[in-house]
């Protein structure tokens, strides 16, 4: 099919060679052969008067027009897939697709549970995965493998796709029941004192979530005895221990629900923690996926709405 003289088959082929800068690998991602993506190659070389795919080293790289093209074809073909998954008329009962989440051990522990329940009562057909946040997302978001994500307000700050608030948090220490030396109270200097137990994430290691806040307001550093990469374990790492962990609140409450330790509050002024959800633009009007938004807001105003009343 030809648009304004250009065919548009050779748009699928053009995201695809933009992406993996390789003809061989996009040949086999498109099951067309090398041939037939060489031929599509020259084909785009000739319609927009550039070599688009330029040989430095063992490697191909984009020409700067190259490099302009990617995000507005990926663009068109998101648009031309959300219109093409639409119908006519969106009913949660029957509607069968699956939706892709991302979101930390922590917000799916004090949220998605909850949603995830809720939509399987309203949506039955409806399926869900929910995945670690990638350390791209806007790059999967326009990959279009991914539906939502929900992380802290400062990581999506600068994102171009929608985003929304969905709730806050504040921040509680814990504490093992036989802890020797802590009473009902944690001041400042006896925090210090403490080994604390913290969630490091991403492959740096002295990427402690916490002190990234902590050491520049407070010009000292915690002392580090243990560690763990999630959230959910973190409060499991204080049992039978003289550490302390400081935990999202919620996180906090439901451990010592669960678990032999005391909530004391933080002895430390920390800025409350607002979790934000983002969803790629070209999914703003699709009816299934505002449908979806809407019920994650739901269950998050539930969340806000009983911390304040337990307050």
């Amino acid at each position: 099919m030809r648009f304004d003289r250009f065919d548009l088959n050779l748009l699928v082929i053009l995201d695809t060679l933009l992406e993996e800068r390789n003809v061989t690998k996009a040949s086999e991602r498109l099951h067309i052969g090398q041939s037939g993506a060489s031929a599509a190659l020259k084909r785009l070389r000739e319609h927009f008067g550039d070599e688009l795919l330029v040989p430095v080293g063992r490697q191909m790289m984009l020409t700067p027009l190259a490099q302009t093209l990617v995000e507005p074809v990926r663009e068109a073909l998101l648009q031309v897939r959300a219109a093409l998954a639409r119908k006519p008329a969106f009913d949660p009962k029957t509607e069968d697709r699956k939706f892709v989440l991302c979101a930390s051990d922590y917000v799916t522990t004090v949220l998605m549970a909850d949603v995830i329940q809720h939509i399987a009562i309203q949506a039955p057909k409806v399926s869900i995965e929910v995945r670690r946040p990638p350390k791209d997302y806007a790059e999967v978001f326009d990959r279009g493998v991914l539906d939502l994500i929900v992380m802290p307000e400062p990581y999506l700050a600068r994102s171009s796709h929608p985003k929304e608030p969905l709730f806050q948090d504040s921040h509680a220490c814990v504490v093992w029941n036989g802890h020797a030396t802590v009473g009902n109270a944690l001041t400042f200097e006896h925090y210090m004192e403490l080994g604390h137990v913290v969630v490091r994430l991403g492959d740096d290691a002295r990427a402690v979530m916490f002190e990234e806040w902590f050491q520049p307001r407070y010009g000292r550093q915690r002392r580090i005895e243990c560690s763990v990469d999630n959230f959910s374990t973190l409060a499991l790492l204080v049992v039978g221990t003289q550490r302390v962990a400081t935990m999202h609140r919620r996180m906090a409450e439901y451990a010592v629900r669960h678990l032999p330790l005391r909530l004391l509050e933080a002895p430390v002024d920390v800025p409350p923690l607002v979790e934000t959800m983002a969803w790629p633009r070209h999914m703003q009007n699709d009816p299934a996926h505002a449908w979806l938004r809407e019920q994650v807001q739901r269950v998050a105003s539930r969340l806000d709405n009983s911390q304040a009343q337990s307050r």
